[in-house]
C-alpha cells in the first residue's frame, strides 16, 4: 500500500516539470515571434529610405549627366562647324599655292632660257675671242695676261674664296666687294665660276659642285647677295681652298682660287701647305692645275696683328708654291706686292 503512493508521487512529479519545461519553450518562441515582428518593419523602412536617397542621387547625376552632354554636343558641333570652314580654307590655300607654283615655274623657265640665251651669246664671244687670239697671236695673249689690281688674270674657270668673318664684315667689306668687282671685271667672260666663303660655304648651294654660269645676270645676282652674307667663318681659308680644290681639281681646267681674307687662325702654317701640295700636285710639265692668288685687307688698328701676319706669311708661301701671287693692302685703293 505503501510503496504504491510512493510510485504515484513520482509519476505526477515528473509530468508537472515536463509540462512547466514545454510552457517555458512555447513562451520563449513566443516571445522571438514577437520580438522579430516588431524590428522587421523598421529595418525595411530604413532599407525603402535608403534606397530612395540613392535613386534620387542617381536622378540627380543623370539631369547633371544629360546636360553634360547637351554641351558637349553643341561643342562638338561647333568644332564640325570650324573644322568645314578651315578645310574650305586649306583648299582655297592650295589652289593658291598651286597657282604660285605654277607662276614660279613659268618664271624659272625663263630664267632658264634668258641664261641659256646669254650662255650661247658667251659661248660665242668665247669662240670669237679664241679667233682673236690666233689671229693677233703672242701680243694678244700678253695682254690678257696682264695683271689687274695685282693680281695676274690666268684662267678660264674661277673661284672666290671670301673671308666672312666679323673683321671682315665690319671694316673691310665695302673694299672686297670692290675688289672682287674689278677682278670680274678683269675677266670678260669665263667658262665657269664659283663663289663660297672660307669655311667652304657655297653662296648658292644648288650649285654645290657645279659651276655659276658666266653670265651678266648672275653675276649681278652674286654682287647683289654679297652685300648681306655672312655665314660663320672661324678666320681661316683653309677649309674653303681645300673643299674648292678637291671638288673642283679635273684634267684640262685652268683654275684660279682668289681668296680675300684678313686673318689666319689655325694652327700650323706648314701643315695647310703639306695639304695643299698633296691635293695639288705638280703634272708632268712642272705645272698646278690650280693657281691660288691671295688678297690681305688691313685690319683696324686696335685689332690684335699676330693672325693677320700669319695669314700673310701663309698666303705668301701658298701662292708661291701654286703660281699665284699675293697682294697686301695697306689702306684701301693701295696695294703692295
Amino acid at each position: 500500500m505503501r510503496g504504491s503512493r510512493l510510485g504515484r508521487r513520482d509519476v505526477e512529479v515528473f509530468s508537472l516539470s515536463f509540462l512547466d519545461a514545454i510552457c517555458c519553450g512555447f513562451g520563449a518562441v513566443i516571445l522571438l515571434l514577437v520580438l522579430t515582428e516588431v524590428g522587421e518593419p523598421v529595418v525595411i523602412e530604413k532599407s525603402r529610405e535608403d534606397l530612395q536617397a540613392q535613386v534620387l542621387k542617381l536622378e540627380q547625376e543623370l539631369v547633371e549627366i544629360r546636360g553634360t552632354t547637351e554641351v558637349l554636343n553643341r561643342e562638338l558641333k561647333a568644332r564640325r562647324s570650324q573644322l568645314s570652314e578651315e578645310d574650305l580654307r586649306i583648299a582655297r590655300l592650295r589652289g593658291d599655292l598651286s597657282a604660285l607654283r605654277g607662276q614660279y615655274e613659268s618664271s624659272r623657265r625663263e630664267a632658264e632660257v634668258q641664261n641659256q640665251i646669254e650662255g650661247q651669246l658667251v659661248s660665242a664671244q668665247q669662240e670669237l675671242t679664241e679667233e682673236m687670239k690666233r689671229l693677233l697671236g703672242a701680243q694678244y695673249r700678253r695682254k690678257d695676261d696682264s695683271p689687274i689690281g695685282g693680281l695676274p688674270v690666268d684662267s678660264e674657270y674661277v673661284i672666290f674664296i671670301i673671308d666672312t668673318s666679323g673683321s671682315m664684315a665690319n671694316y673691310a667689306w665695302p673694299l672686297a666687294m670692290r675688289k672682287m668687282q674689278e677682278v670680274l671685271d678683269a675677266y670678260p667672260t669665263v667658262k665657269g665660276w664659283q663663289v663660297m666663303s672660307d669655311e667652304g660655304t657655297y653662296m648658292f648651294p644648288s650649285y654645290r659642285g657645279r659651276w655659276l654660269p658666266d653670265t651678266p645676270t648672275q653675276r649681278k645676282l652674286v654682287m647683289s647677295r654679297m652685300r648681306d652674307w655672312f655665314p660663320f667663318s672661324n678666320s681661316s681659308p683653309v677649309e674653303g681652298i681645300v673643299e674648292a680644290i678637291r671638288t673642283y681639281y679635273a684634267t684640262g681646267l685652268r683654275i684660279s682660287l682668289y681668296v680675300l681674307g684678313d686673318e689666319f687662325t689655325g694652327s700650323s702654317v706648314e701643315s695647310v701647305l703639306r695639304t695643299v701640295d698633296m691635293l695639288n700636285r705638280e703634272d708632268k710639265t712642272g705645272e698646278r692645275r690650280v693657281r691660288i692668288h691671295a688678297l690681305g685687307f688691313p685690319v683696324r688698328p686696335d685689332a690684335p696683328q699676330v693672325t693677320s701676319v700669319r695669314y700673310a706669311m701663309l698666303m705668301r708661301q701658298l701662292c708661291e708654291q701654286n703660281g699665284g701671287t699675293f697682294v697686301g693692302l695697306n689702306e684701301p685703293g693701295s696695294y703692295s706686292r
